[in-house]
């Protein structure tokens, strides 16, 4: 691979509790589920609870609805440093539940907290059974 200025980059993959730290080291990732047999896509808040990636639906009622039939979901973050050239990707594929016991819920909607003005909606969980992750770093840094 070749960073933005040129230079060579390395590519390391991450093992599986190094990728979910670098998972609980940001708030913000992208969760992918199907929508009427499309793959679709949306940024969301999240926090790790025992290795689950846990995140709220925020109104997307289509999200919702996979949760509840325990579709497999998959989510993504990454960390992007442009001025080391550096970055991580980490995605965390699973089954998904939702959250339906009501103190459960409230203490994982209070923890993630309101994003973009929403309401936080459905809380859910999933248990990713397969975790993958990479980082990139020019080849002149070890």
């Amino acid at each position: 691979m070749v960073p933005m200025d040129g230079g060579p980059a390395v590519t390391r993959e991450l093992g599986g509790s190094e990728a979910l730290q670098r998972l609980g080291s940001v708030s913000y990732g992208r969760v992918v589920f199907t929508q009427r047999a499309l793959p679709a896509i949306r940024p969301v808040n999240h926090m790790l609870d025992g290795g689950r990636v846990v995140i709220c639906s925020h109104g997307s009622i289509a999200l919702a609805e996979a949760a509840r039939s325990g579709a497999v979901l998959a989510f993504q973050a990454d960390g992007i440093d442009p001025a080391r050239r550096t970055a991580w990707s980490v995605v965390a594929t699973g089954l998904s539940s939702l959250v339906g016991e009501p103190a459960e819920a409230a203490r994982y909607r209070q923890a993630l907290g309101a994003w973009l003005g929403t309401e936080p909606g459905e809380i859910i969980r999933i248990n990713p059974e397969l975790i993958t992750g990479f980082d990139l770093h020019p080849a002149d840094v070890g």
